[in-house]
């Protein structure tokens, strides 16, 4: 007995419907992050990626797409199935003009499927959806990744920034009031910089806020770095967190600690 629920339990096309739609999956490629951009807009994933044509057609007018979104390996999030109502003959670019289909509106941003798909892009949906699983259906539209906790926070510049423009509340409400000594990672060469929040500087959400304004936070090394490059290769994590009640100075004294054993005077961002 099969006691998985499908996506077209949800929806409930027919079969004449089904054999009109098409599914497409939007994961990263080498340039972006379909998910980030998402979660600060919706419309970038369910019109210009989701509508975007190469060199091959994607759809005809009158068929129904679905998106599908990468949250991981395998699971996707719908976030909205639409009518196509117009072709513009455009190539590498948004070609395609569809009205979303409300009756289904409740469901987009909250609804998880479990596909394990090859390296295509589109796909019938009358060939896949005996397979494509519903895991999860969220109590609300989904706002990113929940904390994960102290221990194991490891942000690269985007992820960082989307938190901190969309407030997103478990995150806000984990950084705001908390002291730190907090490392950033330079991927791209393996250079380090230990840092501090503390009272005195706004605790570790202020600090952390102020690189997703300006890159340096106002340390003298990063400074003379590129915005551009800071936002495509830093990566933000925890070394050590306190409450508030903890001294400042047992804060920095436990930062000089961690540059002397990463060394990153010498060999990081750190200039003292």
């Amino acid at each position: 007995m099969n006691n998985k629920l499908l996506l077209n339990d949800l929806l409930k096309f027919s079969q004449s419907e089904i054999d009109n739609i098409k599914v497409r999956f939007n994961q990263a490629n080498s340039d972006d992050d379909p998910l980030l951009l998402y979660l600060k807009n919706p419309e970038i994933v369910n019109n210009q990626w989701f509508l975007w044509k190469r060199k091959n057609a994607m759809f005809t007018v009158g068929q129904v797409g679905i998106c599908l979104l990468k949250l991981s390996k395998d699971e996707w999030l719908l976030t909205t199935i639409k009518r196509i109502t117009e072709d513009k003959g455009i190539v590498n670019g948004v070609n395609y003009i569809g009205d979303e289909l409300e009756e289904f509106a409740s469901l987009y941003g909250r609804v998880i499927v479990k596909y394990h798909k090859s390296q295509s892009q589109l796909y019938w949906y009358k060939n896949i959806y005996n397979d494509l699983e519903v895991v999860q259906v969220l109590p609300a539209v989904f706002d990113g990744y929940a904390f994960p906790g102290y221990d194991n926070v490891r942000l690269r510049f985007d992820e960082l920034e989307t938190i901190i423009q969309r407030k997103k509340a478990d995150w806000i409400g984990a950084l705001q009031n908390q002291k730190a000594v907090y490392l950033i990672t330079d991927k791209s060469n393996g250079k380090l910089y230990v840092g501090s929040a503390t009272g005195d500087n706004g605790m570790l959400l202020q600090r952390w806020t102020n690189y997703v304004e300006n890159g340096h936070g106002g340390n003298v090394e990063l400074k003379k770095l590129d915005f551009d490059y800071i936002k495509k290769n830093f990566q933000y994590s925890i070394l050590e967190n306190f409450n508030s009640k903890v001294s400042d100075e047992y804060i920095l004294g436990r930062e000089a600690w961690w540059k002397h054993t990463l060394d990153s005077i010498k060999h990081g961002y750190n200039d003292n």
